[in-house]
């Protein structure tokens, strides 16, 4: 997992910009599609973009396929902070971790009713803390094994490694790759309702990014992500 990736920061050096789109091929976007943002989670950097959509939910997208174009791409690598830039990259579902529930929630009639249990879970690199949603009087870690490819955890807060440092904050809904969870077990609603800073959402084509390559997560206005896609 996230070779391809780890390959793109070791090919540019620490400093030199690439254009993944050359050797990766990407398909023209359909007109009717909407551009929504991107921002993941992987082995051993943050993502951040823009992906155009079909669907209502960007999970839906996600579970579609099991390849993305994404567009103004920002890798920031864990360990050091560098970063890489590239105009459009494929994104394979096998590279990432997790990725930040974006845009609409979908259509209302088609929820179902669950239940929200707290859960920690660990996936490479990050911990993540949140409530899995299971139909009501079912194992919602059993459940899990059921689920689409990507899961979404409400409420949750992420902790990983970065720059030498354990970087902590909130992150609302936060779609997890199943295949990519090492292990996860029930949790106390303490271990989730704890006080942290929102992680930062950052613009990939915006020209200042000192203040999150630093890793200094700014406040902003808590997010009321519910299910999308439990």
């Amino acid at each position: 997992m996230i070779t391809r990736i780890r390959e793109l920061f070791d090919a540019a050096g620490t400093t030199a910009a690439t254009d993944a789109s050359e050797e990766m091929g990407l398909a023209v976007p359909d007109p009717s599609t909407r551009e929504e943002e991107f921002s993941a989670y992987t082995e051993d950097c943050r993502l951040f973009g823009f992906i155009m959509l079909e669907h209502e939910r960007l999970v839906d997208a996600l579970n579609a396929t099991d390849a993305y174009d994404v567009a103004s791409v920002l890798l920031m690598a864990l360990d050091d902070g560098r970063t890489l830039e590239a105009r459009e990259m494929v994104v394979r579902r096998d590279d990432l971790i997790a990725v930040r529930a974006a845009g609409p929630r979908g259509n209302a009639a088609r929820r179902s009713r669950t239940r929200p249990s707290p859960v920690t879970m660990q996936a490479g690199p990050y911990v993540v803390r949140g409530y899995l949603h299971a139909p009501p009087g079912a194992d919602p870690l059993q459940h899990l094994r059921r689920r689409r490819p990507m899961v979404p955890i409400t409420g949750a807060w992420i902790e990983y490694p970065s720059l030498g440092t354990t970087h902590r904050a909130r992150v609302g809904t936060l779609l997890v790759n199943r295949a990519a969870v090492d292990w996860a077990d029930h949790t106390q609603e303490s271990e989730i309702r704890v006080d942290l800073p929102v992680e930062t959402r950052i613009d990939p084509r915006a020209k200042d990014m000192t203040g999150h390559i630093a890793l200094r997560p700014r406040v902003v206005a808590a997010e009321t992500d519910e299910p999308d896609g439990a």
